[in-house]
């Protein structure tokens, strides 16, 4: 199947939690980036099209703030090919403030590759 994307992704090397706003519990974790979206690891599939509020804990490297945050629509669901108790889910960014962004694009730069 050709690929469709047409901003490219980067694997992220650095293990960072996504967790929902509202309940404070762990959504799943970073597995790759692009500047318009991203895929995370979790343990339950999300259903397709569905907005998330969610904030990701930041290091002092990246930032001077704990957390950032961003407002999520899941855009696909698939379930591990090796792990399957895990899925991944492709995530599109539909809106995060401009300080968190640079605060995202930073991240990109420093653990995507």
């Amino acid at each position: 199947m050709p690929e469709k994307r047409t901003i490219p992704r980067k694997n992220f090397s650095f293990y960072m939690r996504v967790l929902d706003d509202e309940t404070e519990q762990t959504v799943g974790h970073l597995v790759d980036v692009s500047q318009i979206g991203m895929r995370l690891e979790t343990t339950a599939p999300f259903p397709v099209g569905q907005d998330y509020h969610v904030h990701m804990e930041l290091t002092p490297d990246v930032s001077d703030k704990l957390f950032m945050f961003a407002s999520l629509r899941s855009i696909w669901c698939k379930p591990d090919t090796i792990m399957p108790n895990l899925y991944h889910v492709g995530f599109k960014i539909i809106k995060m403030e401009p300080h968190d962004q640079e605060i995202y694009q930073r991240l990109l730069s420093l653990y995507g590759t």
